[in-house]
């Protein structure tokens, strides 16, 4: 049995700040890399480094070593889970990545996941599934009106389908805790979509690495 994305919802699940994640099916984790290089917004084309095996702890280092501060820099951690490929991102990472449909050029699925955890604005955590270079499916995770959620976007069919299933776990409900949301939401979206992200692998081990570097 693997783990879905739900555990993500806990405080600080991966870092603190949030997280952003990105799961492929029908991309190698080399490729998965390539392509968001590509989508760095940065201004000039980058490239994916590899820097080995590396646990959370010790990208950052890394990180801190070959940009001045990590928080000036992007790092991924990548594996595979089942039929995904997984990409999660370290370092400066929000508003860095642009364009997340091209990652789906060619005939991959691809599910992006966004929270920016410490924003006083209480931003809510955004869910996004793409196909073929088209949206699929997108919606916030705290289903929060005040935030414009209204109802589920994308492919009409595939929405209304999705719509359903929150529909039927009880969502939206303004009256429960957001964190309770978030979670129940993202395991809407494990069953619904098949996905698979190892907590153990992504929290305690080490995984295949890569920089995100200017070329």
């Amino acid at each position: 049995m693997t783990d879905g994305t739900a555990w993500l919802a806990a405080p600080r699940a991966i870092a603190f700040g949030g997280y952003w994640v990105v799961l492929a099916r029908g991309l190698s984790m080399q490729e998965l890399a390539d392509r968001l290089a590509a989508t760095v917004a940065d201004g000039g084309r980058h490239v994916a480094v590899g820097v080995g095996r590396q646990t959370a702890e010790s990208l950052l280092d890394i990180m801190d070593e070959a940009f001045g501060d990590y928080s000036d820099g992007l790092g991924l951690r990548l594996g595979r889970s089942g039929e995904w490929t997984f990409a999660v991102a370290y370092g400066g990472w929000l508003d860095r990545f642009g364009g997340p449909a091209r990652l789906s050029d060619g005939g991959a699925h691809v599910v992006l996941l966004e929270y920016e955890e410490e924003n006083a604005k209480l931003v809510p955590p955004q869910f996004a599934a793409f196909h073929e270079g088209r949206l699929v499916a997108n919606f916030d995770l705290h289903l929060d009106a005040s935030w414009g959620y209204e109802g589920v976007r994308g492919d009409p069919e595939t929405a209304a389908r999705l719509q359903e299933r929150l529909t039927a776990a009880g969502l939206p409900d303004p009256t429960r805790d957001r964190r309770d949301v978030h979670r129940t939401a993202l395991g809407v979206v494990d069953a619904f979509f098949g996905l698979s992200l190892p907590k153990d692998a992504i929290v305690d081990g080490a995984l295949p690495a890569v920089l995100l570097k200017a070329a």
